[in-house]
């Protein structure tokens, strides 16, 4: 079998004709050390384009402008525990070589050929419409602001336009369905709204909105103020990875290659080894996405705490970009506004073009799952994923113009997510009596799958409760 500087070469050769087929001509060794696992990272540079997005820039800094730095405690674990499920629903794909959706389907209770899950994914996704919305929402106006057209920024001929634009634009990105071609895109702009962010972040101290340690202290109280249980269920939903990213994830590990080249299962020792190898791999990726994710979102939360959050000034309705934009703002001025505006667009837009190119592939491969077509059909499957490309963002971008209120709209995602969260973990604790033992061994992992789990349930009891209006303490 090949060693990883022939791995090198076939990852950047043409792709093969079924990115989701296991070939074992494809099958190839794992690079050994951690300077050669660096090269083939790229499918978390498509996650954190995903999540960094709505949940950061507009959930979290409004939770911070709302209750200050009282919650900065639940930023912290709501970014770290999820990823050790995302971990493992990944190995999952690695070792079994079918991506979530397939996955998924073989948990009971079974509705025809697929699962609960399956079902619930699709009730899930209908929230996520309005998250999706607020999410072009969000860039719309602030293209709109850096450069009016037909009018006044907030303008509904300005507001047109630019939607109509940017969809036409994210639409025609996606339709070539292209994995390189998106992780390179989402590379530049992940690296543009991380230095952004944190560039103002560690500015707070040489300003007047500077930030003391005691109300760094104050945020890890591990309390939730009063009237604030929503958001912060709305903010655990979607900061970090989220349900949706957590599979979306594993579709991109398969089109990367990592699946491909870890090979069918053969029963073999060698071909075991290559998975560990891949595995590792894959936990770097994770690793340094979640670096990326966990330092936007604190930032974000940090910068709504200190700057909006004393001024008593809350982002909502129409005008939550304008709001944000003071963040910057009453920092730097007018060079602060429109630096702003270029981060926001970076954030929301990444998230919504890696949103278009996802969620059409969930779609796809669902329906497959209940028979409507076979998967390895790639003819098919590419003409029905590029009918959702085109499809999909109209819809998303209909409920902003019914509802105009992208807090409103993120936080009804953030809620439908976080419900679906919990049946991943169902899921991945299913999923994972199926896998030899040797790929359950690792006790560190399974602790952390097992706390993470628990922070997963404990949302799910506190979401029920604020349901039927039960109040905590």
């Amino acid at each position: 079998m090949s060693s990883a500087p022939a791995a090198s070469a076939a990852a950047t050769s043409a792709p093969p004709a079924d990115l989701y087929a296991l070939d074992p001509a494809e099958a190839m060794n794992a690079p050994a050390t951690m300077k050669e696992r660096w090269r083939y990272l790229g499918p978390g540079m498509i996650m954190s384009a995903a999540v960094v997005g709505s949940g950061e820039l507009i959930t979290t800094t409004t939770m911070g402008a709302t209750v200050g730095f009282a919650l900065l405690w639940l930023i912290v674990i709501s970014t770290t525990v999820k990823v050790w499920v995302q971990m493992e629903l990944a190995s999952y794909t690695i070792i079994k070589g079918i991506p979530a959706m397939q996955a998924y389907a073989r948990v009971p209770f079974k509705i025809g050929k697929a699962s609960w899950i399956n079902v619930l994914w699709f009730m899930m996704d209908v929230c996520k419409m309005f998250q999706r919305g607020g999410i072009i929402g969000g860039a719309v106006v602030a293209f709109s602001m850096l450069a009016p057209v037909f009018g006044e920024a907030l303008s509904h001929e300005s507001i047109i336009f630019w939607l109509v634009t940017l969809v036409i634009i994210t639409v025609a990105l996606n339709v070539a369905n292209r994995y390189k071609l998106l992780e390179q895109g989402s590379f530049i702009m992940v690296l543009v709204f991380t230095l952004i962010t944190l560039g103002l972040a560690l500015s707070l101290p040489f300003t007047k909105f500077a930030f003391t340690l005691g109300d760094v202290l104050e945020g890890f109280s591990f309390q939730i103020p009063a009237g604030a249980l929503a958001i912060a269920i709305a903010v655990f939903g979607l900061t970090g990875v989220g349900a949706d990213e957590m599979t979306t994830y594993t579709y991109w590990c398969m089109e990367k290659g990592y699946a491909r080249w870890t090979g069918p299962d053969d029963g073999s020792e060698e071909r075991a080894q290559r998975a560990e190898g891949w595995i590792k791999v894959m936990r770097l990726d994770i690793f340094v996405s979640w670096v990326v994710c966990t330092t936007c979102t604190m930032s974000f939360y940090a910068i709504g705490a200190a700057i909006l959050h004393p001024q008593k000034l809350v982002p909502k309705g129409n005008d939550v970009i304008a709001t944000l934009s003071r963040m910057y703002s009453d920092i730097l001025g007018m060079p602060g506004y429109y630096i702003f505006l270029i981060g926001a667009i970076a954030v929301l837009w990444s998230t919504f073009v890696a949103s278009g190119a996802s969620v059409p592939r969930l779609w796809a491969n669902n329906l497959a799952t209940f028979g409507v077509f076979d998967w390895h059909n790639v003819k098919l499957r590419n003409r029905l994923i590029r009918i959702f490309m085109i499809g999909m963002p109209v819809i998303w971008s209909a409920t902003y113009l019914g509802l105009k209120s992208p807090v409103i709209m993120v936080m009804i995602g953030g809620i439908g997510g976080a419900i679906f969260l919990v049946a991943v973990v169902i899921a991945t604790w299913v999923l994972r009596r199926e896998l030899d033992a040797r790929f359950r061994s690792n006790t560190f992992l399974t602790l952390m799958l097992v706390i993470s789990s628990l922070a997963v349930g404990a949302l799910a009891v506190f979401s029920l409760l604020d349901v039927f209006g039960i109040k905590i303490g």
